[in-house]
């Protein structure tokens, strides 16, 4: 990542040390010289002349194989925690002892860039985190705010900016964006904050005014290993780098949210809380289903709200409700009523919960990002809902990740569904089959189908009027990984391509 000027290395370091929202680190810089600065990076291919190279530890290498090349490369500094071994790899370069490298990457990074949107949001959970930043933003653009949103789907203002195949980019790139948005005058931002993001401290160096939690369940357990290290990672959020007089919001029907609200008291965080629960901040209080659209009944600061939410799906609506409790904090004097109205025009997001169809007549065909567990229950529940016959289901698990959730998944699905079809997701390097029979030991009656086209024509095939059918796992993902290979792959332009060819059904 590149600045427009250089700083010396004593001022930017200097300007890190200040840094008081995140864990402390007391780096030392050993060797001699004050260098101007004029990047930093973490990836030595990436080094220029006076860049700073971070020598991260990684789990299958370590960042100090690569300080020789990054010092050919013109680097004036080294960020490690290994000083030892990289004095007598560069003995004239200075060094940035630390026993935290990824948090002073992250420290120097917001100093080096030095420029964020006035107001942040961040929401971290398992599920859910697309949906609420993109209602977030989607509403303060209602009122004329300038503002953007960050995460799985791109960087996006009115219309999307940039793609980005990462729920939380890499630290240099993240403060390299905030001082973009920054420089031009969009003043609010919602950033998804994934456990992965939060664990490497990709986020610190971030001044976070408000955090949002959707929930907790099984999912990325092969990087975490234990959901008790999965939770601490999303707990980071609110401990470590939501500020002092922030705003958290959290969902008061999660088994997590005693623990999360305990953290924000102790740090004098005020707390709204949104969910079904009676006592909950923000509650829903009842739903009525139709094919296209939710009629709902909301309690707001115990005021009663009733309207209509064109989003399918009640694990949407929370998602509706996290985004008002962000919105409610990010204005605290404004008026509630205001805001719940703004509700009523909010559009789904891309590969959530997507109707690809818009005849109500016939048979509904629904694309959805779920690829956990409980992404796939909240799913098969919600639509059941919105299904008069058969409720269809074709979905299949990623290779080399959670391993764990694939029969659980065959389990949901065979519990919730009336039809399973199970197929391939992104094997990556795994064997399809294999995976889809990991799948068949949860859903034995669910039928296995090579090739994920062939089983969207085959569900497509088996509907009749009134069956609803649910195609998911990738949601809005433009690409499908086989084999190491990347191709392109879209569930929602191969039904769209599929359908023309279907009699009786339209698409949108």
């Amino acid at each position: 990542g590149e600045g427009k000027n250089a700083l010396h290395l004593s001022k930017l370091m200097k300007e890190s040390a200040t840094r008081s929202n995140a864990l402390k680190t007391f780096p030392s810089v050993l060797g001699h010289g004050d260098p101007d600065v004029v990047g930093i990076a973490s990836n030595s291919r990436e080094v220029k002349p006076g860049y700073i190279f971070a020598a991260l530890p990684g789990n299958k290498v370590d960042g100090v194989n690569f300080v020789e090349d990054a010092v050919s490369r013109g680097a004036v500094a080294i960020i490690t925690q290994n000083s030892s071994v990289c004095r007598d790899i560069a003995p004239a370069t200075p060094l940035i002892e630390t026993c935290n490298p990824r948090l002073e990457l992250a420290k120097l990074a917001a100093c080096f860039f030095n420029g964020q949107p006035d107001y942040i949001a961040a929401v971290t959970g398992t599920n859910g985190k697309s949906s609420v930043v993109d209602f977030i933003r989607q509403l303060w653009l209602s009122v004329g705010y300038s503002a953007s949103s960050l995460g799985t789907l791109g960087l996006k203002t009115k219309q999307i900016l940039e793609n980005s195949s990462l729920t939380t980019p890499d630290t240099v790139s993240l403060h390299k964006v905030l001082k973009s948005l920054s420089d031009r005058e969009i003043h609010y931002l919602a950033l998804e904050a994934s456990s992965h993001g939060l664990d490497q401290y990709r986020i610190d160096g971030v001044k976070i005014s408000a955090a949002a939690f959707t929930n907790l369940t099984q999912d990325h357990l092969d990087y975490h290993k234990d959901m008790k290290t999965y939770f601490r990672a999303k707990a980071r959020l609110f401990s470590d780098l939501l500020i002092a007089n922030g705003t958290a919001v959290l969902n008061f029907d999660s088994s997590e949210f005693e623990a999360l609200e305990s953290i924000c008291i102790s740090k004098g965080v005020s707390v709204i809380s949104f969910g079904s629960s009676n006592g909950a901040d923000i509650q829903l209080l009842d739903v009525k289903p139709s094919p296209a659209f939710q009629e709902i009944k909301i309690k707001v600061f115990k005021v009663e709200y009733q309207f209509v939410l064109k989003l399918l799906g009640k694990f949407q609506i929370l998602n509706a409700l996290a985004a008002l409790g962000i919105v409610i904090a990010s204005q605290k004097n404004s008026d509630v009523g205001f805001w719940v109205d703004k509700l009523r025009d909010l559009k789904g997001v891309p590969g959530r919960l997507e109707r690809v169809t818009k005849s109500n007549s016939m048979a509904q065909i629904i694309v959805d990002y779920a690829h956990t567990p409980d992404a796939l229950r909240n799913a098969l529940v919600a639509l059941r809902e919105h299904a008069s016959k058969r409720l269809i289901c074709i979905f299949g698990a990623g290779g080399e990740r959670d391993r764990g959730k694939r029969k659980i998944m065959g389990q949901v699905a065979h519990e919730l569904a009336d039809l399973c079809l199970i197929t391939d997701d992104n094997p990556r390097n795994e064997s399809p089959k294999g995976i889809r029979d990991q799948i068949l030991e949860g859903c034995p009656d669910g039928e296995s189908i090579a090739g994920r086209s062939e089983a969207i024509k085959l569900g497509i095939s088996k509907l009749q009027s009134g069956d609803l059918l649910l195609v998911a796992g990738k949601g809005h993902e433009s690409i499908q990984e086989i084999n190491g290979r990347k191709f392109k792959f879209s569930d929602v332009e191969v039904v769209k391509d599929l359908m023309e060819n279907a009699e009786g059904l339209n698409h949108e």
